[in-house]
């Protein structure tokens, strides 16, 4: 058995809890119902709930959870959305898929969440949402966020694949905005076992529009009262999610342990350690540390079988894929800076102890 250490992996979660995960797999094929059955149903109003927003609607990925949350609030073509560049590509590949163009502003240089201090510079007449990003783990500053959009009457749809259970200021990710999406990709501090995802909101009529999009633009099979699309949560992953969901304080508990032993085991080093904005509860959905030897050290750790991940080493608005938005080299410093110098330890609930002491002890001899 390889004696490697990764960033992430699921299978001693699996062994964990198997015989859960198999019950929930099993029920849905003894119940005759496939497709938007009771699982999905149940799992909807528990993750809602648990989120303290009032409706949850599964879709079949967090990329398209934001590509319709955008449509339901009347994004169309030529309409502008304020995001950052420092994220995953679905945050963006949402956007143009609705119709949109992104607009990028820079990030905070500690937290790597967007810098809502430059947010509002951004605003032009074209502009009609703002979509800040939970990133690796805790909540942008929404207060700020929010009272910029109510100013400038904008939507504000938070993308939260990376903060399940994380607070801001005694509120959860999700429960902030006229809308927001999630996803439930493997990795993620709330995975399934598959592709799925989410969007809430305690509008009943964008709720309403929602459940139509996913389902052809339908509120009863074979009559569409709009163009909609085919985006559901299958049953299968809502009834695993639904096991996984009972455990979640559990996961977000033990990322917070692995999180703290590294800030002690690492203090004294010359790594850059996570930074909590102090205004909500950090998940750890990623542990993102910052060197200026970056790619050195990790080469030399993977010849010692420790094997990180760089989240992200390239901006999106430099990638060959978006450069007709404009991007250039030194727009936005912080995000660019970042790019070139974070990357990401182990971090996953299953992880041992002794895992992250030999992590730990592999870095500060690289270093």
């Amino acid at each position: 058995m390889s004696n490697d250490i990764r960033v992430w992996g699921y299978l001693r979660e699996y062994a964990q809890e198997k015989e859960d995960i198999m019950r929930a797999v099993e029920s849905v094929f003894q119940s005759g119902m496939l497709i938007l059955g009771e699982n999905v149903k149940a799992f909807e109003q528990e993750y809602a709930s648990y989120c303290g927003v009032n409706y949850g609607i599964g879709c079949d990925n967090g990329t398209n959870a934001i590509t319709l949350a955008l449509h339901a609030v009347g994004i169309k073509p030529g309409d502008e959305v304020i995001t950052v560049s420092n994220t995953a590509i679905p945050t963006v590949s949402a956007i143009i898929s609705a119709g949109a163009k992104p607009v990028f502003v820079d990030i905070d240089s500690a937290t790597y969440l967007m810098d809502e201090s430059k947010v509002e510079s951004a605003i032009t007449p074209r502009t009609r949402a703002i979509i800040p990003v939970h990133l690796f783990g805790q909540c942008v500053n929404m207060n700020a966020i929010n009272d910029i959009a109510s100013r400038h009457k904008l939507f504000v749809i938070e993308d939260c694949a990376q903060a399940h259970g994380a607070t801001y200021k005694g509120e959860k990710a999700g429960a902030m905005s006229h809308i927001s999406a999630t996803s439930f990709y493997p990795t993620k501090v709330l995975g399934a076992y598959g592709d799925g995802g989410m969007m809430l909101t305690n509008n009943s009529e964008i709720d309403a529009k929602l459940r139509r999009l996913r389902f052809y633009g339908a509120e009863q099979t074979y009559y569409a009262i709009e163009h909609g699309y085919n985006s559901r949560l299958d049953e299968v992953q809502a009834a695993i999610l639904r096991t996984k969901l009972q455990r979640i304080e559990q996961y977000i508990e033990r990322r917070r342990e692995i999180a703290q032993m590294y800030n002690t085991l690492l203090a004294d080093t010359s790594l850059t350690l996570p930074a909590e904005t102090g205004n909500g509860r950090h998940v750890y959905y990623l542990y993102v540390v910052r060197h200026p030897n970056r790619d050195k050290i990790l080469t030399q750790l993977r010849e010692k079988g420790i094997f990180l991940n760089i989240s992200y080493p390239t901006p999106i608005h430099l990638m060959e894929a978006y450069k007709h938005l404009g991007g250039s080299v030194n727009s936005l410093p912080n995000t660019e800076n970042a790019a070139r110098e974070i990357f990401s330890l182990p971090m996953f609930p299953s992880l041992t102890d002794d895992e992250v002491m030999r992590v730990a002890s592999a870095l500060k001899e690289v270093l």
